[in-house]
């Protein structure tokens, strides 16, 4: 049988408070893990609550994830807690939604601090502590990084430059930690997920009657298997989650490979080459994996 309990283990959840982290933290504690709830406010301890009362352990640590003393005390309350920090799940996240010609430098700074500064800080911490114990040890740790990354990557969204910025670099750190911690033991996936939250309000319709489809518990089912020793070989992946669905991402393609004719380009061969190349794509391609657009068609289940 695959081994999907985290008992023994400490985890850290940031933007814990409420929404798809709540949701997380929760069914990391369903999975036995100790959590460490990460929010900037009331929630934290309110979700840290939650836990204790159905029998887990938890503790709540406010603070804003961009500082990276904050990374450091959340890994230090882990170890000192729970003898043990396993898990990491970089969830928390801010919007600040313009387009590029109307966005202030203080909407860039705040979207890129929250999201790509925040998780890059814990991420960092947490390696620290693993690489350490593995040399301490002699052997492979038990390491896991759940990223939140996001679609507007794939897509950019015209109004979203700074979010999609930020969640494109989340994915590049994935794939750096999953091949630089690979040698002791630590995985690192990156999720992409569709969930009604307090972030998403104003982006999703209600649920009507029917089962919500984008509940932030479905996502958090991906993210507590990524925890477990089950996923042991599962690293530097991407996922799209949501519904009764979940997409594991390919590597970018080749389009076409352009040779230049005397072995050096000139401005003239170009101009020659890649726009009529270009007009021969189907209408709209780029570099955009606008394929995406076609999970929707994806069916629910309870």
């Amino acid at each position: 049988m695959p081994d999907i309990e985290l008992a023994g283990h400490g985890a850290i959840v940031t933007g814990a408070g409420a929404g798809l982290g709540r949701a997380e933290a929760l069914a990391l504690a369903a999975r036995g893990a100790s959590v460490v709830v990460n929010d900037l406010g009331p929630g934290a301890a309110e979700v840290a609550a939650e836990i204790q009362a159905d029998g887990g352990q938890a503790v709540a640590v406010t603070g804003d994830i961009s500082d990276w003393a904050v990374a450091d005390r959340l890994v230090q309350t882990a170890v000192a807690e729970f003898g043990d920090l396993g898990v990491v799940v970089n969830n928390a996240g801010i919007t600040r939604d313009a387009m590029l010609f109307n966005m202030t430098e203080k909407q860039w700074d705040d979207v890129i601090a929250v999201h790509l500064k925040g998780h890059a800080g814990l991420t960092r911490a947490a390696s620290i502590h693993w690489r350490a114990l593995s040399k301490e040890r002699g052997e492979k740790v038990f390491g896991r990084i759940v990223n939140t990354a996001s679609e507007a990557f794939l897509l950019g969204g015209a109004g979203q430059a700074n979010y999609a910025s930020a969640k494109a670099g989340i994915v590049a750190l994935t794939l750096s930690t999953a091949r630089g911690m690979a040698r002791y033991g630590v995985t690192a996936n990156a999720i992409c997920p569709r969930a009604r939250t307090e972030m998403t309000a104003d982006v999703f319709a209600d649920a009507g009657d029917g089962p919500d489809l984008l509940s932030p518990d479905r996502v958090a089912t991906l993210a507590a298997f990524l925890a477990t020793p089950a996923a042991e070989n599962v690293s530097g992946q991407v996922f799209i989650v949501y519904g009764d669905m979940v997409a594991l991402m390919a590597p970018p393609t080749v389009e076409h490979k352009f040779i230049a004719a005397d072995g050096t380009f000139s401005v003239d061969e170009f101009a020659g080459l890649i726009p009529a190349h270009v007009a021969g794509l189907p209408a709209g391609q780029s570099y955009a994996a606008t394929s995406i657009t076609a999970l929707d068609t994806t069916g629910a289940t309870e």
